[in-house]
């Protein structure tokens, strides 16, 4: 495929707080004539489109995934997403505010579809250009692919990836001229340099009158994220770093100051869209935001979130005890929300107790399509077609579902993990070959679906695993064995609620009672905690991610191939695959 450039484009920034003094002031769009300088005009109405968590999600999302709730029950869904419709909602949201901006809260990228990972999330960030993205947030998915990569998205250029490794191609349609958006890391840094990896912050300039974003992620994004994605970087606490950004804003005249961060609340379950606190509602207590909003300076106006994937327009009080607006709009490109605050020239600031006027919207697939986002999908399904529709297996049911019983164990769980242990990439020369192995439930995004036929495509199983993780092999005591089942019940910061049960192979069998493990045999026979058992898992888990710190004590770690090759390469062996009984793990009150 031609391509005019290979190289990596490295970008150059500057220290903590000397890149923030040199971050950009970007221009204004133009959306029409300005009146906020009209004779006596003290102050005028700036609007705020944001979103978060896009995640690659270029089509339409399919099933749940393209659905959100729209009336009191689960039942009153409206079909929703697709970047298409999202350009087109906020072009048309843009008409008669001539003071404009459009933010975002992370993960834009990452545990993408494969139109958009097939070609490293390029075509993600061409779209987000069409339609007008002007900052956002890094989240902790930018970082899978490591932070040089997130730097490349930024500034553009190709990787020599050998026109398809990994399924995998870089700069398939020529070029990649990176991202016109501009991304923000306030509380990433380089361990060897102390400095920001990007910008921490940028300056909206709307005829004279200044807006500060900050923009940060998750603090414990080490601990959801590979190693790999985050060696050599060191992630700062929420509320200190952005503070500390306050005085540095100040000194140049910006007192207008919004916080877009990738962490994010929860709300009650079978919440409609357009949740608010407005009406006796509240984000759960023991949302991971609320600490960080209720220690954020007074100066800071607003907070814009994501990560948890919720939808929510609420207040949360800030050290005054002032209430300051908290939003968040869902995932995948389902909703996007509208924001109208009150900027005084007076003051230089945007007026608190706020008066903003804040909603979540949804993205309908009734309006016109976005012409420009057409042309875009249409050039990528055409250069993706060799790997998507790649038949890899048969199902013998429509789809093998990745909803757990009532012991934790899914039929596609079993499946993955069945595939990880059977790689012969994880064993190395004169090795010897797993016995078990475990996989987490955040790592499977979607059922398997068939064709009539019955068919798989390799499109099918990438939406299932979508991360392209590497399967690590180790050594594991048959303790470590047991602290890592103990620790699907032990809750632990910054990690999924527990409990958190694992996909295990077969062989591996266990009863729990949704605190302690008991019962476990390997084969038939009963666990012996000081033998030595060899495992799988993907370098996610081996790293300790999902809170599961046992697994990084693993000895002689080889690594082999990729998750998502290990899957089709059985699937395609086992064809047709028919799902087994749910008899691995027992639940036991």
């Amino acid at each position: 495929m031609s391509r005019t450039t290979r190289r990596i484009t490295g970008v150059a920034v500057a220290g903590f707080c000397a890149a923030a003094l040199a971050a950009p002031a970007l221009a204004a769009p133009s959306a029409g004539p300005d009146t906020s300088k009209a004779p006596g005009k003290t102050q005028f109405p700036i609007q705020i489109l944001s979103f978060n968590d896009f995640h690659g999600n270029l089509e339409p999302p399919q099933g749940s995934s393209g659905r959100l709730q729209t009336g009191k029950t689960t039942a009153d869904t409206t079909n929703v997403g697709g970047v298409e419709y999202l350009a087109t909602h906020l072009k048309q949201a843009r008409v008669g505010h001539p003071n404009t901006v459009t933010v975002a809260a992370g993960d834009m990228v990452g545990a993408s579809p494969l139109l958009s990972a097939a070609f490293h999330d390029e075509p993600t960030v061409e779209a987000l250009n069409t339609l007008g993205l002007d900052i956002t947030a890094v989240g902790n998915h930018e970082f899978d692919e490591g932070y040089k990569e997130l730097q490349r998205l930024q500034n553009g250029g190709c990787i020599d990836d050998g026109d398809g490794k990994d399924n995998q191609n870089s700069c398939a349609a020529g070029t990649f001229t990176g991202a016109k958006f501009q991304y923000l890391a306030a509380n990433v840094l380089e361990k060897s340099t102390g400095k920001t990896i990007l910008p921490p912050y940028a300056v909206k300039t709307f005829n004279g009158a200044k807006v500060g974003f900050i923009g940060m992620t998750l603090k414990d994004t080490p601990s959801i994220v590979t190693a790999s994605g985050v060696a050599g970087l060191e992630f700062t606490d929420e509320v200190k770093t952005a503070n500390a950004l306050v005085p540095v804003l100040k000194a140049q005249g910006v007192n207008a100051i919004v916080v877009l961060i990738h962490q994010g609340g929860n709300v009650p379950s079978a919440t409609p869209y357009d949740f608010t606190c407005k009406g006796g509602g509240s984000l759960s207590a023991s949302s991971p935001i609320i600490p960080i909003a209720e220690g954020l300076d007074p100066a800071i106006d607003m907070i814009i979130s994501g990560h948890t994937h919720q939808p929510y327009v609420c207040s949360l009080p800030d050290p005054n005890g002032q209430p300051r607006l908290i939003t968040s709009a869902s995932s995948f490109g389902r909703l996007y929300t509208e924001t109208d605050v009150t900027y005084d020239r007076r003051t230089s600031d945007i007026v608190r107790p706020t008066t903003a006027d804040s909603r979540n919207m949804l993205v309908t697939r009734t309006v016109a399509k976005d012409p420009a986002e057409t042309a875009l999908i249409a050039k990528y399904k055409e250069l993706v077609k060799a790997v998507a529709n790649k038949v890899i297996g048969q199902i013998t049911v429509p789809l093998v579902s990745r909803t757990a019983d009532d012991a934790g164990e899914s039929p596609l769980g079993d499946l993955i993990a069945d595939a990880q242990q059977a790689d012969t990439s994880v064993i190395p020369a004169g090795g010897t070959a797993p016995v078990i192995s475990f996989m987490n439930a955040g790592g499977i995004r979607a059922d398997l679906v068939a064709d009539a036929n019955g068919n798989v495509t390799y499109e099918s199983a990438f939406t299932v695993q979508p991360f392209n993780n590497y399967l690590v092999s180790m050594d594991l005591t048959g303790q470590q064995v047991l602290d890592v089942l103990n620790q699907q019940f032990i809750s632990s910061p910054g990690n999924p609620a527990r409990p958190y049960v694992l996909a295990t192979s077969a062989g591996l069998t266990y009863t729990h009672n949704r605190a302690t493990v008991s019962n476990v045999k390997v084969g038939g026979v009963a666990l012996n905690p000081a033998a030595t058992y060899r495992i799988v898992t993907n370098n996610f888990l081996s790293d300790g991610g999902d809170g599961f710190p046992a697994f990084r004590g693993g000895a002689n770690k080889y690594f082999g191939g990729l998750d998502i090759d290990a899957f089709a390469n059985y699937l395609g062996k086992k064809s047709p695959y028919t799902p087994g009984p749910l008899d691995r793990v027992t639940f036991a009150p």
